[in-house]
């Protein structure tokens, strides 16, 4: 149990096998299926006419497709050097995931080293953060799908802001420390001065720091955690001098069904002379279930934002969803989504669209997806 609240409270470790094995392993996950997004978004500011709905075949649709090799070695006195490099790629086109268009092969998803022991556990490098950690683990669409908390999570809209800052996904040069766990208590503090990359805004800012803190309980059935996440922008910053979210949440599996719930309040300090206000906020609220029986599961989500100033308006998303599992490894999944934005969070300053795990919600907010997936 330790060692799975450890893989948990890191940054998502793939499986508590990474901890477990003293060889190297190869793993992964594989993603394809159809969505068909509609009901754009308009308004005044609306340059040109857009299409007005989407049908595509896509990859990494429920999670992000990916492969990876993680391992452990024996040190003696219950200390292990362990290790994870994690890349993502695309299914369907010839392109890797990476942003690097296909031109070469790195880690972009995760890529971590360090020791793990009866200290507990600290790593280096490429990581999750733990409000990403935390957070996806209440959402009963786990981050994926036209479901997923994202959407509408944070904040939205065309300037250099961005959904990022209060939904941090992984940050650079990064180092963490997870703590043992002590009666269900199990904290995870990080820290970084580089968070930059597609999953951070960084608003060509350079060495923007970050302080992370998670405190965990688990007891039985229940889950809870409260999360603190702090970037402090670097010296070309133009917009923002800091940002800050606390999350809030817990889970209970009543056996018939999983309930979740999630509360988070983000604030920006902006710099910028052409805003407005110098403090901007953004509440988020999330309520989920999930109820398996046999190889079924149904599940649904309500999501909503509301936001100030220059991050966008008011936005909730209502998703509903059902998975079947054909074994262990693979399930077919199906979800729809509806997200209603604030009349004035029109496009191009959209608080929510309907993305999923790896592909952009465009300009749509109603979505409905089908796949199938396979981990190995």
């Amino acid at each position: 149990m330790q060692k799975k609240l450890i893989a948990l409270a890191v940054a998502g470790l793939a499986s508590t096998a990474a901890f477990a094995q003293s060889n190297v392993q190869i793993y992964g996950s594989i993603d394809y299926g159809y969505s068909y997004r509609f009901d754009d978004l308009q308004g005044s500011n609306l340059v040109q006419k857009n299409a007005s709905s989407a049908s595509q075949f896509n990859g990494g649709q429920s999670a992000g497709n990916r492969i990876g090799f993680k391992g452990t070695e024996d040190l003696g006195n219950g200390l292990k050097a362990v290790f994870l490099m994690e890349q993502g790629y695309s299914l369907g086109t010839s392109q890797d995931a990476g942003s690097f268009g296909g031109q070469s092969f790195s880690f972009t998803r995760q890529a971590y080293m360090g020791l793990t022991g009866n200290f507990g556990t600290a790593i280096g490098g490429r990581l999750y953060t733990p409000h990403y950690t935390f957070v996806s683990s209440l959402d009963p669409f786990a981050a994926g799908t036209v479901g997923r908390y994202n959407n509408t999570y944070g904040a939205r809209n065309s300037g250099a802001s961005g959904a990022g800052l209060f939904d941090p996904v992984r940050v650079d040069n990064a180092v963490a420390y997870v703590s043992p766990n002590f009666s269900g208590f199990q904290v995870t503090a990080a820290y970084s001065n580089n968070a930059i990359g597609e999953d951070s805004a960084t608003n060509s800012a350079t060495n923007n720091t970050v302080y992370a803190l998670l405190g965990t309980y688990t007891a039985g059935k229940l889950n809870a955690g409260l999360s603190y996440h702090y970037i402090a922008a670097g010296s070309n910053a133009a917009i923002w001098s800091d940002v800050q979210t606390v999350a809030g949440g817990a889970s209970y599996d009543f056996g018939v069904a999983k309930v979740s719930g999630l509360i988070s309040y983000g604030t920006q300090d902006n710099t910028s002379l052409n805003v407005s206000s110098k403090d901007a906020t953004v509440m988020n609220y999330m309520l989920g279930v999930s109820a398996p029986f046999g190889k079924h599961t149904v599940k649904g989500s309500f999501n909503y934002s509301d936001a100030t100033n220059n991050l966008g308006q008011d936005a909730y998303q209502l998703a509903v969803g059902y998975d079947y599992a054909f074994s262990k490894r693979t399930n077919f999944y199906s979800a729809y989504s509806f997200i209603d934005n604030d009349t004035s969070a029109r496009y191009p300053n959209r608080t929510g669209v309907v993305g999923d795990a790896s592909n952009p919600g465009g300009i749509f907010q109603q979505g409905l997806q089908v796949g199938l997936r396979h981990t190995f």
